[in-house]
């Protein structure tokens, strides 16, 4: 695999390097098109858990290490990165789509990935902010029967923003967004995200309504820690987010969402590419050893769909030391890498 970075052509306007090494390029980025340009004010300089507790769950730092990226997904994501546009990636389920999100946080020091898995309930309101309604009425209610004032209780504890909500806020640097598998969405998110997108903000009507001597509430934030001020009921973005959505290629999207983002294909990694991606996680001598199970994916691979995690999966247990039978470790290798769309008796 041709290392990203390596071309000096290349490094010249490349922000984003894939190489896993943690650099500032984010700095070097030149200004938006003029269509592209946002005033979000004043600035928000966002506060993380001094433990970061999420990301180390989610192992998003050992994701952006071991992520290979290909000079295409480079190129790409430079080009999402200079256009402001999300960056729509397709391929096939396993393939890195999403780690290819953490990988541009590790690399450019953006923070922690902000995560909107996609269900087929989701809708954009789970995105922007949820209002717990209920319990703003409950404390009032409490309130009330306490002798407090009618006025009830502060409106902006009841408000906290959702992933795409915290992406927007007004912030120096860009936050990373993920929004994973997009295909499993009802048919109108899509549309909902593009008025989004192209304006890099969104009102919170319950805000909104409040009397002018409240121009701004603090309401909670996603992942931060501290209050987040939302002023006159507006989030405006000021530098846009670096949107990463994925999909497994399992439907068609709307031409105007299409139109608002630069699309990037996966392909399925090769033989090398294998072995690259082997030696990324569990070391240059145990893909030195692997070529057999490469092949053997590589062979099932053409009978069906199959992950590149189910490779990694495979190496490791024939690997990590175990002295079950020969016959079992060939048995569980079958399973471990039978393709996805098999029938479990074959």
């Amino acid at each position: 695999m041709t290392q990203p970075g390596d071309d000096a052509d290349s490094a010249g306007w490349w922000i984003y390097t894939g190489s896993g090494r943690p650099q500032d390029g984010i700095t070097r980025l030149p200004d938006a098109p003029p269509w592209r340009r946002f005033s979000g004010q004043p600035l928000f300089e966002p506060r993380f858990p001094p433990d970061d507790v999420a990301p180390r769950r989610l192992g998003a730092e050992e994701r952006a290490l071991t992520y290979q990226a290909s000079e295409t997904v480079v190129n790409m994501v430079n080009t999402a990165l200079y256009l402001r546009r999300p960056l729509l990636v397709t391929g096939k389920a396993g393939i890195g789509k999403s780690s290819l999100a953490y990988s541009i946080a590790y690399e450019l020091g953006l923070g922690p990935v902000l995560n909107w898995p996609i269900t087929s309930r989701s809708v954009l309101q789970d995105g922007l902010y949820r209002y717990d309604a209920i319990g703003r009425l409950q404390e009032a209610n409490i309130g009330q029967l306490a002798g407090q004032p009618p006025a009830g209780p502060d409106i902006g504890r009841f408000i906290r923003l959702g992933p795409l909500g915290a992406a927007l806020l007004p912030q120096a640097r860009p936050r990373v967004l993920l929004i994973d598998e997009l295909d499993k969405s009802d048919i109108d998110l899509p549309n909902d995200l593009l008025h989004v997108f192209e304006e890099g903000s969104f009102d919170i009507p319950e805000l909104a309504r409040l009397p002018d001597t409240e121009d701004m509430v603090e309401v909670l934030g996603h992942d931060t820690v501290g209050g987040v001020p939302v002023y006159q009921g507006r989030i405006t973005c000021q530098a846009f987010p670096v949107v990463v959505i994925t999909s497994n290629g399992e439907r068609v999207f709307p031409a105007p969402f299409l139109r608002r983002c630069v699309r990037l294909e996966i392909a399925e990694p090769g033989r090398q590419a294998l072995a690259d991606i082997v030696a990324a996680h569990l070391g240059p001598q145990v893909a030195g050893e692997s070529e057999a199970i490469i092949e053997r994916f590589l062979e099932r691979r053409a009978e069906g769909d199959i992950a590149t995690d189910q490779l990694l999966n495979a190496v490791y247990f024939a690997t990590s030391g175990g002295h079950a039978p020969s016959r079992t470790r060939d048995q569980v290798a079958h399973e471990l890498l039978r393709p996805l769309d098999s029938p479990f008796t074959r």
